[in-house]
């Protein structure tokens, strides 16, 4: 009976000591330790304790990261001042104006062999007749000529939204004026503004101090106005010389001809639909830079099957970036 005491007595001692940390397993020890010596094992592994997360930490959905924003281009033109001292150097470059176009000659990769003379000629000045480079390949450039608003540009962006293209708006000073709402619609809606000039001159027939003004003009009221710096240029009437390219490149801009245009800028003189999609499409090649005017009822109606088509080829229509 004593015996049954002095064990029950024993008992509840240690029932009484098991709340103490001498007695406790160590948190995350694979083994416990080894009573008189101290030491661990030496398989024995610790593990950090993990503190719990929170009720409201738990339950809560992950964060999903938002794609970075693109970001924006700056384009710093520098004055007449800072630019003035190059004229002389640009003197001894031609003034003439140098005769080109597309042509209907094609190479066996479908760019116009004119086209191709032209960029191995003019290319040094970062002038585009088509996007060279190995980085160019399978993409296509869509451009757009904007003199004055004839009612098909809010269509026009409206299938280029529906298709997720950007393209190439050059505008003039008048245009810039006149249609505030739609050149920032171009912006919000991730197209580039290009510069064709304040007042549509042909730019070999003026001075440098003119042609610089006719860039600077239009460039400054953009950025003013709309927060935005152009950096792609598009001489009007296509006229350039060696002078005019090299006025342009010193201002930081590029200068994007063509390797596709065809007579679409008369609203009375409109080509027939599917003769025009034919046109349009004949010749698609790695870089290509289409031009067209969106004063024409014709490039409108098309422009989706245009998009679907190229596409369908293989070929993708990337942002004009310099």
């Amino acid at each position: 009976m004593k015996m049954i005491k002095a064990i029950s007595v024993f008992l509840a001692i240690c029932l009484a000591f098991s709340g103490c940390s001498f007695f406790k397993k160590p948190s995350g020890e694979s083994q416990s330790i080894i009573e008189g010596e101290g030491e661990l094992s030496a398989d024995i592994q610790i593990t950090p304790e993990i503190p719990e997360e929170s009720s409201e930490s738990s339950s809560s959905e992950p964060e999903i990261e938002e794609p970075p924003e693109e970001e924006k281009i700056e384009n710093e033109i520098g004055s007449l001042e800072e630019l003035s001292p190059y004229f002389a150097e640009f003197a001894g470059l031609g003034s003439e104006q140098i005769p080109w176009g597309p042509g209907t000659n094609f190479d066996e990769t479908g760019k116009p062999v004119a086209c191709v003379g032209l960029q191995k000629d003019y290319g040094k000045w970062d002038t585009d007749f088509y996007r060279e480079g190995e980085q160019h390949k399978g993409k296509v450039y869509l451009t757009f000529d904007e003199g004055y608003e004839n009612g098909y540009t809010p269509q026009i962006l409206d299938v280029l939204k529906e298709k997720g293209v950007s393209a190439v708006f050059f505008v003039t000073l008048s245009y810039a004026k006149n249609e505030p709402e739609l050149i920032q619609r171009m912006i919000d809606e991730g197209h580039v503004i290009g510069n064709h000039s304040a007042r549509h001159p042909n730019m070999t027939k003026i001075t440098m101090e003119e042609a610089y003004a006719e860039v600077a003009d239009l460039h400054s009221y953009i950025s003013e106005n709309f927060g935005y710096d152009m950096y792609l240029f598009r001489p009007p009437e296509g006229a350039f010389s060696e002078r005019s390219l090299a006025l342009l490149q010193k201002m930081n801009y590029r200068t994007v001809c063509w390797s596709f245009a065809y007579a679409d800028w008369d609203p009375a003189n409109q080509m027939e639909h599917q003769k025009a999609f034919e046109l349009i499409t004949r010749s698609i090649h790695d870089g290509e830079v289409f031009l067209l005017h969106a004063v024409s009822e014709t490039n409108t109606a098309i422009l989706g099957d245009v998009i679907d088509h190229v596409r369908n080829q293989g070929f993708t229509f990337e942002k004009y970036l310099p």
